[in-house]
């Protein structure tokens, strides 16, 4: 009696359509290559564009005709989209993705730095400066949104920790006290989003816009009664020192911005170390990352659901909190109504930006940074690009990421979802 064999249905993989996301980059990167060949090759002005490592003039420079320059960083950008549109050096897609944008920003920068200079250790200084605070409030963010508690208050806390740090730095005389309050101050606002929102399941969008106009509320009404009529009594506080390290603040560029500085810089640089080591070497954030992905799954395995959100919100509303000392310890001497002006908003892009991950919060607050710097610096050569369009850029590139068109930004799946325990 003979038996029959039958053969399993071999699967066949669907082919790999042709416009992936790499050849989208591409054909963005020769458009701008092109257009930096050349629209800034033409108007570039056939002068040196010097870069110098120190904030003087004639220091030492890196120097390159500003012309030449222009249209040989925008070929490279059209040569690095053009890898990319054919679909090689698919393993460098990503390198080469970014070695476009920095030779089109170089492009950029040899058009305007004709004829002038362009300190490299200032530029660098500004955009640690202006990225610091970000950098805090995105990590809040990350703290929060992979647990699955959408984070929206940081611009809230912002302001707590700015008014707590210079009211109680004041009273206290002291910088420390002044930041230990200042981190106080983000946890209040982030208990009562955990409260609310963990607690009481309401919706974590409104809760956190409703704590925003909060913060702005009460920090501005004890400004105009307490502060304002006596500054000198409650709003003074003292500035957070610049600590050097011998050798190492003497290298150039880097030195001086890395190894002369706040301590509030060298607590944000170890904190996107640290979060980003526990949230995926630890059994806190592999807790924290099931809570976000799928709570009724980490529910049953006997993770506490709702505590650890409460802990990483508390978490978040002290980084925040460090975030806002910033505005009146470090950036300024005093508070001031609605002193942030709008920064929370920015980190949260920068949380978004950067795929809910602490190294890409970070890249993405050193690009709003930069790009906030580097508006500042062509005003004050009048350059007749108008400043406005540079600084509406992160925004703009935010607004892409966001709506998937360069690739999906996916947000924690249980990201603002109330979890009720069954």
């Amino acid at each position: 009696m003979s038996t029959t064999t039958v053969e399993a249905p071999t699967e066949v993989a669907a082919p790999e359509p042709f416009w992936t996301r790499q050849r989208r980059f591409g054909v963005a990167l020769v458009l701008l290559g092109a257009l930096a060949a050349v629209v800034f090759g033409s108007l570039a002005p056939s002068k040196d564009a010097r870069f110098t490592l120190t904030q003087e003039a004639e220091g030492a420079a890196l120097s390159i005709n500003g012309q030449f320059g222009a249209v040989l960083f925008g070929v490279l950008t059209l040569l690095a989209g053009g890898l990319l549109v054919a679909g090689l050096l698919k393993r460098w897609s990503n390198a080469l993705l970014v070695i476009g944008i920095v030779t089109f920003v170089l492009s950029f920068l040899c058009w305007q730095v004709a004829g002038q200079f362009m300190s490299l250790e200032d530029t660098l200084s500004g955009t640690m400066d202006l990225a610091l605070p970000l950098v805090l409030g995105a990590l809040a963010g990350v703290l929060g949104e992979r647990s699955g508690v959408v984070n929206v208050a940081i611009e809230g806390q912002f302001l707590m920790g700015a008014f707590a740090g210079a009211l109680i730095g004041t009273m206290a005389g002291s910088v420390w006290a002044g930041l230990i309050s200042a981190a106080v101050g983000g946890v209040i606002i982030a208990a009562i989003l955990a409260v609310l929102s963990i607690r009481y399941l309401v919706d974590q969008t409104v809760v956190g816009i409703v704590l925003n106009l909060f913060a702005l509320g009460i920090t501005g009404f004890l400004y105009e009664r307490l502060m304002q009529p006596d500054a000198a009594k409650y709003n003074a506080p003292p500035q957070m020192p610049t600590w050097k390290i011998p050798g190492l603040a003497d290298i150039p560029v880097l030195g001086p911005v890395f190894f002369d500085a706040t301590l509030l810089l060298w607590i944000a640089l170890v904190l996107v170390l640290v979060i980003h080591f526990a949230l995926n070497r630890t059994r806190w954030g592999l807790r924290t990352r099931a809570v976000g992905e799928h709570p009724t799954a980490a529910d049953t395995v006997g993770i506490r659901v709702r505590g650890l959100r409460y802990l990483n919100v508390l978490l978040g509303g002290v980084v925040a909190g460090l975030g806002g000392a910033y505005f009146t310890l470090v950036a300024t001497g005093s508070f001031t109504k609605n002193m942030t002006a709008g920064a929370g908003f920015i980190a949260l892009a920068a949380l978004i930006f950067g795929r809910y991950t602490p190294f890409g919060a970070f890249g993405a607050a050193l690009f709003f940074g930069f790009a906030q710097k580097l508006a500042f610096y062509l005003s004050a050569i009048n350059s007749p690009v108008p400043n406005q369009f540079l600084s509406m850029l992160p925004y703009l590139a935010t607004i892409i990421a966001v709506a998937g068109l360069v690739g999906r930004v996916r947000a924690p799946a249980a990201d603002g979802l109330p979890y009720i325990k069954s």
